[in-house]
């Protein structure tokens, strides 16, 4: 299981920042924005290490230049997810399920969707796998570009600016939590891991009863 480890150690937020730089940061959050394929990519824990490292002195850029450069990213991901969804949709839903595509992704977004309408963007930001499902099934449904792109910018600042605005402040109040970075990550990624875990649990237990009363 030794490619299994490589492949975790590399999804680790703070290899990819200390080995990949912000070029490998900014690729990685806008794939995980809107390409369905990195819905298993680190969001919010690489932003919140990304805060922590900056307000440590440990990143070389200041926390403006991260801020916009992420904002970008971000903004940039959805569009590509939307296009993706607006003219791929139909491939979408006939692709065959795979170790990186899984239905149930697209109807649990579906249906958080039809729940909080267009909201779902700027929500659907802090739900990972939603977050990367949410603009494909806006292009998919054909949302207004003009609204969309308002809820995308949005979204992305809300989101960016919370988890790295955090990570930093945290970073310059105890300078020394650099030494416990690894425990930071782990409890982020748990912390990250809690709402899209009970909002797969509430999803399920709806669709359940959807299907229930169908039947009933």
């Amino acid at each position: 299981m030794e490619w299994l480890e490589n492949i975790l150690q590399w999804l680790n937020p703070e290899t990819i920042l200390l080995s990949g730089g912000v070029y490998l940061l900014l690729l990685i959050v806008f794939l995980e924005s809107g390409f369905f394929f990195g819905f298993f990519l680190p969001g919010d824990s690489l932003l919140f290490t990304t805060g922590l490292l900056c307000g440590t002195g440990v990143l070389p850029q200041g926390l403006g230049e991260l801020l916009l450069l992420l904002n970008v990213a971000a903004i940039l991901g959805y569009s590509c997810g939307y296009l993706f969804g607006n003219r791929m949709g139909k491939f979408l839903l006939n692709m065959p399920e795979s170790l990186f595509y899984k239905k149930k992704y697209l109807e649990m977004t579906r249906s958080y969707y039809g729940r909080h309408g267009k909201f779902t963007l700027i929500i659907g930001r802090f739900l990972p796998i939603i977050r990367t499902f949410v603009p494909i099934l806006a292009g998919l449904v054909g949302v207004n570009f003009r609204q969309f792109m308002l809820y995308n910018i949005l979204g992305a600042l809300v989101w960016i600016c919370s988890f790295v605005v955090a990570g930093f402040l945290l970073g310059k109040s105890f300078p020394q939590i650099k030494e416990y970075l690894e425990l930071v990550v782990v409890a982020m990624i748990v912390v990250s891991a809690i709402p899209v875990i009970s909002t797969f649990r509430k999803e399920k237990k709806r669709s359940k009863l959807t299907t229930e009363t169908v039947e009933a």
